[in-house]
């Protein structure tokens, strides 16, 4: 989940990070005082944000969100050395990472798998070689490569994405197909990734507008 008051710019990292493989970014909040509540209903594995978001009026939003989710993993964006979330990085490893304003696209998709892996209980470079600097190019392995001409959804994927447009969530959709919940995130994974989309819903969207559904 990215939580920024900068619409655009909360915008824009979402839609990057859509492109990464394995990635998905369940909601933008662009109001901070919305941001924890949307954690609790979300649940993200790693929530982003930006600077302006972490602190006002002497609290820490930062620890708002670790206090109302405890294994929450924050990824904070463009803080400076000596700031609160620096320090609080220190104490908090594992749970949250700051990455600087000016850092390049790897460093930001390295710190939230790290998070990820944090999260998970392994390294988070288990292979043992070297990470992505942070100011080298982007592996083009990260990004998703765009659908071609519409790869065809498979009768599964049509059925999920149906009852994606019509709001229904996964567990809903899962008892209506008689499948499990894993089963529902998988296949809509599949149908984003042949769509493009920056969803599920946006992929519901897509295949919508194609007349696919």
């Amino acid at each position: 989940m990215i939580g920024d008051e900068r619409r655009l710019y909360s915008e824009a990292i979402a839609t990057t990070l859509n492109l990464v493989q394995d990635f998905e970014v369940v909601a933008t909040v662009n109001n901070r005082e919305e941001i924890v509540p949307a954690v609790l209903r979300k649940l993200p594995t790693v929530t982003v944000l930006g600077t302006n978001t972490t602190a006002r009026n002497g609290r820490c939003l930062t620890d708002e969100l670790r206090a109302a989710v405890p294994r929450c993993r924050i990824a904070v964006i463009g803080s400076t050395p000596g700031s609160p979330a620096k320090r609080q990085e220190a104490a908090a490893p594992g749970l949250l990472s700051v990455v600087p304003d000016d850092a390049a696209l790897p460093q930001l998709v390295n710190a939230i798998r790290g998070l990820v892996a944090s999260n998970n209980g392994t390294p988070a470079n288990p292979g043992g070689g070297p990470s992505q600097h942070a100011g080298g190019p982007i592996d083009t392995a990260l990004i998703r490569q765009p659908a071609c001409g519409g790869r065809s959804l498979s009768t599964r994927e049509k059925e999920v994405l149906r009852l994606t447009a019509g709001g229904a969530p996964v567990r809903e959709i899962a008892a209506e197909l008689f499948l499990s919940p894993g089963t529902v995130r998988n296949v809509t994974s599949s149908a984003i990734k042949k769509l493009g989309g920056r969803n599920r819903f946006d992929a519901a969207c897509i295949a919508s507008k194609r007349g696919w559904l």
